[in-house]
């Protein structure tokens, strides 16, 4: 990795913390939406004291997109009186090709790529993957149960190629980068399709987000993550980092995961980082983490990130 010349060091890559472990709903009934400037700041106040200076508003927290523009101002203002920055934003269940809800979620992710532009972010990471199942909802760790699936029909595929297309031409507008998360059952299910996916809409500002992490969760056998990630990144932008304890039992057929810190997992990041920078890898990071004290992991494994990423 010498010699490379990157815009970011180990000492200012955009690492954020994502905001999974936070709800949307609160204990009153009310949404974050509606949220006070000084309640905001008071979980803006935890992510800032955790040690992060980005932070990624994710959407199944605070949708800023929905926000006025006054409103927009005032969360970007506590944010920056935190002393953090928004490098990216990411959407979570918001499918552009939802079989009742596309239409209204393409226009969404219009709003959202144009609210990251004024909010001085650099990415937008969208994704095919659906609201959660009732069963899903009621397991412990959700992907243990079965999900929604993109339809196995050629049509919704080129339907969902040209509605990405339509928002990567908009964000190439704006200057931005679109990152596809990985999914299991969606079209960016396996890193072969991922690849089909983004050659497919053919745009240099649309790839990959690598979340590797997805996927060697499932309890269900799954290509090894190292063939993943020497297929996907050279095409990987934003990228969702988290890491998970597989055990697999051929005998029995049992498969567990659960989640662990990205250092003790079973995808090995300082591998799958230099794969990434060796293809020209150039964009933030996204710690997510479940169960748990998520924010403290989360903080922990940005740690990790600054000790394993170039120094130069």
């Amino acid at each position: 990795m010498t010699g490379v010349t990157r815009k970011w060091t180990r000492d200012n890559w955009p690492i954020a913390a994502a905001m999974i472990q936070y709800p949307n709903r609160l204990e009153d009934g009310r949404s974050v939406q509606d949220q006070t400037v000084d309640e905001w700041a008071e979980t803006v106040c935890e992510v800032a004291d955790a040690g992060f200076t980005e932070i990624d508003p994710t959407d199944s927290w605070l949708r800023v997109a929905d926000l006025s523009p006054q409103r927009r101002r005032e969360f970007q203002d506590v944010v920056t009186a935190h002393g953090m920055t928004i490098p990216a934003i990411s959407t979570s269940r918001r499918s552009v090709i939802d079989a009742s809800l596309g239409d209204d979620y393409l226009a969404y992710s219009h709003r959202l790529i144009d609210a990251a532009a004024e909010m001085g972010a650099g990415s937008v990471s969208f994704g095919l993957f659906e609201p959660l199942t009732d069963d899903q909802k009621d397991a412990l760790w959700f992907w243990t149960e079965q999900g929604a699936k993109n339809p196995d029909d050629p049509a919704i595929w080129r339907k969902a190629v040209a509605r990405i297309a339509e928002l990567g031409h908009h964000a190439a507008d704006v200057g931005l980068d679109v990152s596809l998360e990985m999914y299991e059952d969606t079209y960016l299910g396996t890193a072969d399709s991922s690849v089909r996916f983004v050659e497919d809409v053919g745009l240099d500002n649309v790839g990959i987000n690598a979340d590797l992490g997805n996927l060697i969760r499932l309890h269900r056998p799954v290509e090894h993550w190292l063939q993943m990630m020497t297929k996907v990144a050279p095409y990987a932008k934003y990228w969702h980092v988290k890491n998970y304890m597989r055990i697999e039992d051929r005998k029995s057929g049992l498969i567990a995961t659960h989640p662990v810190p990205l250092e003790s997992g079973l995808i090995n990041y300082r591998t799958a980082i230099k794969l990434a920078l060796q293809s020209g890898f150039d964009s933030p990071f996204l710690c997510e983490h479940y169960g748990g004290d998520g924010l403290s992991v989360s903080a922990a494994n940005r740690d990790y990130l600054r000790r394993i990423l170039p120094g130069n």
